[in-house]
């Protein structure tokens, strides 16, 4: 078995040279292995979750969404950030999934986590199943911005895996959302997939 290690190399100083409304870049001086320092430059981030909502009839619900950095509209899967430190990351997905979606899902698990670009970036992601999707009562979140302007789509499980090896989508929560839950299927079952609260070191929380 394969498994990531927790380590933390020296640091002998560090600054932060951009702040933003959600995210900062953060200057380290690291101290290599033959004992030089290298400067690392980093995006501090609050950490993500993402939901991959299979429906009754074997689809997922996807949506179509800007995304200014690389000037594409991307299909992807109900995704957002967690808003408060240490915020339960469960509810923090079915927040999004209602938000983004207006649907809600009767059962949980978690299908993969994943640091999304750990060279330049220390976010990190939880990626949920969702199942047993319905239609949430109440009225629709009021979107805007780039969120006013989105598409939604229910597609078979099997024809997303076809468009992520053919190259025709790229969002990271959906690529990894969609294979994992291929692998899942195609191997033990859903039955084997880790429950809702299993812990998070990446970003822990206590209820």
């Amino acid at each position: 078995m394969l498994q990531d290690i927790a380590e933390e190399w020296q640091v002998t100083a560090t600054s932060t040279p951009f702040s933003g409304a959600k995210t900062s870049v953060r200057t380290d001086a690291v101290v290599m292995p033959d004992g030089s320092t290298a400067k690392r430059d980093y995006q501090i981030h609050p950490g993500s979750v993402a939901v991959v909502a299979l429906d009754e009839d074997g689809c997922v619900l996807v949506l179509r969404q800007y995304r200014h950095p690389v000037r594409h509209k991307l299909w992807e899967v109900p995704a957002g950030l967690l808003d408060v430190p240490g915020e339960n990351p469960l509810h923090a997905a079915q927040r999004e999934l209602y938000e983004e979606a207006h649907v809600k899902a009767g059962e949980w698990r978690v299908l993969a986590d994943l640091y999304t670009s750990p060279g330049g970036s220390d976010e990190a992601v939880r990626i949920f199943l969702a199942r047993d999707v319905s239609e949430a009562e109440g009225e629709r979140f009021d979107v805007s911005e780039e969120e006013a302007d989105m598409e939604f789509a229910r597609v078979p499980l099997a024809e997303l895996v076809r468009d992520v090896l053919a190259g025709h989508v790229h969002n990271t929560c959906l690529v990894a959302g969609v294979l994992a839950l291929h692998a899942a299927l195609s191997g033990d079952g859903l039955d084997v997939l880790r429950p809702a609260d299993a812990p998070w070191p990446a970003r822990p929380y206590t209820a």
